[in-house]
């Protein structure tokens, strides 16, 4: 009865809506409380992973630090899997990929435990000292709340896809205070169209996000500093060279996190991966304690200069006066973090990899300029804290492939635009040189490898959004390869209405193909009726399309290139059925219209 009731309620105010307001209208006014429950939910992962920090960071880790850094990461990533197991029941996955691929291959619907499953999760990963971030599981929770809201509202793709948007914007913007960065996440990371129809939406659930963050937090932000040194043009050589370090570590970082990752789905086992996890996270934690949960406190010190404070309590406290230990300590922070990251993740963590590469960045930046500033050839010393920032821009550059949020995104967080040059310049010279060892991002070279990336090239987008097995067609009549002509034209050509027959053998493999106009010669004379073998007059497709390798735009390629009008269709050397030109471009027509704005 109550089930009833809320369905009446709905169809009232769908048909209030319909009779009172715009498509356009609502889409405004939606994507305004999708930005506010965006960031409600930012607020709420934000508080609920400080409160587990601030329960474990009493006097447990002040008076056993070593014995407890090393165990909270395991408790951390068993309470996880017994979540996992016990109450959500579904596999989370990575929160942008999860994404991407929902909007690709599942017309931007994300199923209905994603909308809380990362909030009860993410919070346990990284409170216990999980080496991720919450800005993955922000951005998956707020986008599943918009995608089931978008289908209650029957929205079209389309739609859903600007929405999903909107929810990423509002959680970046709510995470961060950083509004424009956050859009120009979503544009880039989300491959959406920058027009006015989806500019302002945007706009509102970015508004409406950071307002939520400032009516719960205040003024409080995760990166606390403001510009303090100008920029310096003489030290333009050196921000440029910071982008060819930043390239270099993002291949790094991509390499080492598919490579140990991959090694982790591998293991059949969840509890053998995750005591292997686990453990290892354990060992680089309790070695090196900054690797610890997301590693902003690590990220703020470093930004006022503090690297002691930075690097915190660890074997080498005694030699910390030693510069060249400073530097290696530095360096492995660069080196591990990462390790740290892909440990979590393989082991069943729930978290992103957007922290950890700021980690990265900063604690990359900060060792290039101290190593600079000790050589004792500068006139005058580098700024370790523009080094830190800039870093930081460089390696999301690299890494996200987003070269122009990591520019907005430190703009906005330093309060200013003075490093906009320097961050120009590391971030373009970064993005450049990955990107010819590696064209994809992170977040997106898994679905590219599988051809079921939407990027912002609007012909592949449409081609990647189009399924191949909506576009077969099957009622050809196949012929049988020991057939003679007699048999063709009382078992095809009369009962067909095609022009064209598939020949099969008796397994039903595919053997090529015989047309109307082959057929037409000789059809009349029945003398050949029982000479003419159907192996005789049939000939080669003109090209095949595989089923279980080929994508919509290899498909495009064939028809392109062989000029033929239909193409066969194969599966594992079967026969399928025939893909017509008509209708392939019929598809992708109505396609191309449903994911327009």
């Amino acid at each position: 009865m109550p089930g009833k009731k809320r369905k009446s309620l709905l169809l009232r105010f769908l048909l209030w809506r319909t009779k009172y307001l715009s498509h356009r209208q609502f889409l405004l006014i939606l994507s305004a409380v999708i930005g506010f429950l965006s960031g409600l939910v930012a607020v709420v992962l934000k508080n609920l992973t400080h409160f587990i920090q601030l329960l474990l960071e009493g006097e447990l880790i002040v008076n056993y630090h070593d014995a407890f850094y090393f165990i909270f990461p395991l408790v951390g990533l068993l309470l996880t899997y017994l979540i996992i197991k016990f109450g959500v029941r579904n596999k989370i996955g990575n929160g942008i990929p999860t994404t991407l691929y929902a909007i690709s291959q599942r017309k931007g619907l994300i199923r209905n435990f994603q909308s809380y499953a990362s909030m009860l999760t993410a919070p346990v990963t990284v409170g216990f000292g999980g080496s991720v971030g919450l800005e993955a599981p922000t951005v998956i929770t707020g986008a599943a709340i918009s995608s089931n809201l978008s289908r209650i509202f029957k929205m079209n793709q389309a739609t859903r896809t600007l929405l999903i948007g909107c929810a990423a914007a509002g959680a970046m913007s709510s995470l961060f205070k950083a509004p424009i960065a956050a859009i120009i996440f979503a544009i880039e990371i989300f491959a959406l169209d920058l027009t006015l129809v989806s500019m302002i939406p945007l706009l509102l659930a970015s508004v409406s996000a950071i307002l939520t963050s400032y009516f719960f937090f205040g003024n409080d932000i995760i990166l606390h500093y403001s510009l303090t040194d100008e920029f310096d043009i003489t030290e333009v050589p050196f921000y440029i060279l910071l982008g060819v370090v930043a390239s270099v570590c993002s291949v790094y970082f991509t390499k080492i996190y598919f490579r140990l990752t991959g090694k982790f789905d591998k293991i059949g086992s969840p509890l053998f991966r995750l005591l292997i996890g686990g453990a290892g996270l354990g060992i680089l934690v309790f070695f090196i304690p900054p690797l610890y949960g997301e590693g902003y406190d690590v990220i703020n010190s470093l930004l006022e200069g503090d690297y002691l404070a930075a690097l915190g309590s660890n074997l080498f406290d005694e030699y910390l006066d030693n510069f060249f230990v400073v530097v290696l300590l530095l360096a492995g922070l660069v080196v591990f973090k990462i390790i740290a990251t892909a440990f979590t993740i393989g082991a069943g963590g729930v978290g992103g990899i957007f922290a950890p590469v700021l980690f990265m960045g900063s604690a990359m930046g900060h060792c290039f300029a101290l190593i600079f500033n000790n050589l004792g050839v500068l006139r005058s010393p580098l700024s370790l804290s523009n080094f830190t920032l800039v870093g930081m821009a460089g390696l999301m550059a690299g890494i996200m492939h987003a070269p122009l949020t990591a520019i907005f995104l430190i703009a906005e967080l330093t309060r200013g635009y003075d490093l906009f040059v320097p961050l120009m310049i590391t971030a373009a010279i970064s993005f450049a040189i990955t990107n010819q060892f590696q064209p994809h991002s992170v977040y997106t070279m898994d679905l590219a490898s599988r051809g079921e990336l939407i990027t912002h090239n609007k012909d592949q987008a449409v081609l990647t959004l189009l399924n191949i097995n909506q576009v077969i067609e099957k009622n050809f009549v196949p012929l049988n390869i020991n057939m003679n002509l007699g048999d063709v034209i009382k078992e095809g050509v009369v009962k067909s209405s095609r022009n064209i027959f598939p020949v099969i053998d008796d397994d039903k493999g595919f053997r090529g193909i015989i047309l109307l106009d082959d057929l037409r010669p000789i059809m009349f004379q029945q003398n050949l009726y029982n000479e003419v073998k159907v192996s005789e007059i049939m000939q080669s497709a003109p090209e095949i399309i595989y089923l279980d390798r080929d994508r919509m735009s290899d498909v495009m390629n064939k028809f392109q290139q062989s000029t033929a009008w239909n193409l066969p269709v194969v599966k594992d050397d079967k026969y399928v059925g025939f893909v017509s030109k008509s209708k392939l471009l019929t598809a992708y027509r109505q396609k191309l219209i449903e994911v327009t704005v």
